[in-house]
């Protein structure tokens, strides 16, 4: 997954200002497999948005599902934002799909506002409660668990024998001269991480002991990103900004492509980066490893969030009782390890994950373990807020305009304030 696509899901950039473009949009590209069409001679046809990074594996399993219901699968294959920018004004207009791929971030919010329909999973436990919280709104589910996704660490195995288990490790290695940046006195790059995008570093504040809403995640009203652990996590991260990262870390333009240029040159031995960060590596020859993000200062897990994406049931559908069919077939375990197999991505498919897990590719393994301590993205309409309101919250504080704890103050401030007054109903 490109790191732009991935910045879509994580700062809530999802507009519907761009719902008109979208379904007026050209270049889609369908692709028809038909069935029998039993006696009338004509069968239902399921229409199915897919994301083309998964057309090989739909069009792979579709001719089991129309055998089976005696059905035409339609695909149309279009991104996954694109898909639910689309989704309000197609699907009252009658043109829209009936199933559709969306982020674990907006399942909920599409929920609430009513553009997805609710489903029901199925009770043969291949989802654990952390999945089924991904699609969970209320007491509500509006998707089916697909595809998981997280952080994890990278390191270079041609400059460490093994990974760094702990940031105490990350900082010995920072001591080393072979990391020093060369343009910069004193200044060394042999870790580094992307603290300047709160999808990248509320992991740290929360495995500090901060939390975005309390309650998990679903009161708007208690805030705990300006708490003395929070405050605690933002003074760590200033202190490497301060004291050890050049200046082109705290860059928020081009943080990334710093980290990234500095790994793939051979200059950094490890980086906290998502698994879409691995083609580019690999790309550039980089001899990497994988492994969970190392233990925090204060012996607790850094806490990422633990994102990917669902199935979901347009509320517009006319098949919604077809299209449930399609929500429990295609996450079923053989086809979920078809997944694996022709897209290398994880299914949230429990049975599929633990015998994919028992192999030997370092990513996978990676990402399902750190999986396991990572936090779901609150799936309210008011997290969009906090991506707003932490912008800036790292770089305040590591730039010296404030302490963390008026940096901290002043972003709790901005997210109550902006949240009353949008979601307010007085």
């Amino acid at each position: 997954m490109s790191n732009k696509r991935w910045k879509k899901i994580a700062l809530g950039l999802v507009s519907f200002s761009a719902v008109l473009l979208a379904a007026c949009g050209s270049g889609e590209k369908s692709g028809d497999s038909s069935a029998s069409g039993g006696g009338s001679g004509e069968s239902t046809t399921l229409k199915v948005d897919v994301d083309p990074r998964y057309t090989d594996y739909v069009n792979e399993i579709i001719p089991e599902f129309e055998k089976e219901h005696n059905v035409k699968v339609k695909i149309t294959e279009k991104d996954m934002f694109d898909s639910i920018e689309a989704l309000p004004l197609d699907g009252p207009a009658g043109i829209g799909t009936d199933v559709l791929i969306a982020p674990y971030d907006r399942i909920g919010i599409l929920g609430q506002q009513g553009h997805l329909a609710e489903v029901t999973l199925p009770d043969d436990e291949r989802y654990e409660e952390m999945d089924e919280n991904q699609v969970l709104s209320g007491d509500k589910i509006y998707g089916a668990p697909f595809v998981i996704e997280t952080l994890v660490l990278f390191y270079n195995k041609d400059l460490v024998d093994k990974a760094p288990a702990t940031f105490e490790d990350l900082e010995e290695l920072s001591k080393d001269d072979q990391f020093a940046f060369e343009n910069e006195k004193d200044k060394n790059v042999a870790f580094l991480a992307n603290w300047v995008t709160p999808y990248h570093y509320l992991g740290l504040i929360t495995g500090y002991g901060g939390y975005i809403f309390g309650d998990n995640g679903t009161d708007t009203t208690d805030i705990g990103l300006n708490t003395p652990e929070a405050v605690e996590a933002i003074n760590y991260a200033s202190d490497w900004y301060k004291n050890i990262w050049p200046k082109g870390a705290l860059d928020v333009t081009s943080a990334e492509n710093f980290m990234n240029d500095q790994f793939t040159s051979g200059k950094t031995a490890a980086v906290i980066n998502g698994p879409w960060g691995a083609a580019s590596y690999k790309e550039a020859n980089v001899n990497y490893g994988v492994a969970t993000i190392p233990t925090l200062p204060n012996g607790e897990n850094y806490q990422p969030f633990a994102g990917g994406s669902g199935w979901t049931i347009s509320n517009y559908s006319k098949n919604k009782e077809l299209a449930q069919d399609w929500l429990d077939y295609v996450n079923n375990t053989e086809n979920s390890q078809k997944l694996y197999e022709l897209s290398a991505e994880i299914p949230a498919n429990q049975e599929t994950r633990m015998a994919i897990s028992k192999g030997d590719d370092e990513l996978t393994n990676a990402v399902i373990e750190q999986y396991n301590s990572a936090m779901p993205m609150p799936n309210i309409p008011e997290m969009e807020e906090v991506w707003t309101g932490t912008e800036t919250m790292i770089f305040d504080a590591a730039s010296g305009n404030k302490t963390a704890k008026e940096a901290a103050d002043d972003a709790v401030k901005l997210i109550k304030d902006n949240i009353e007054q949008k979601y307010s109903t007085q």
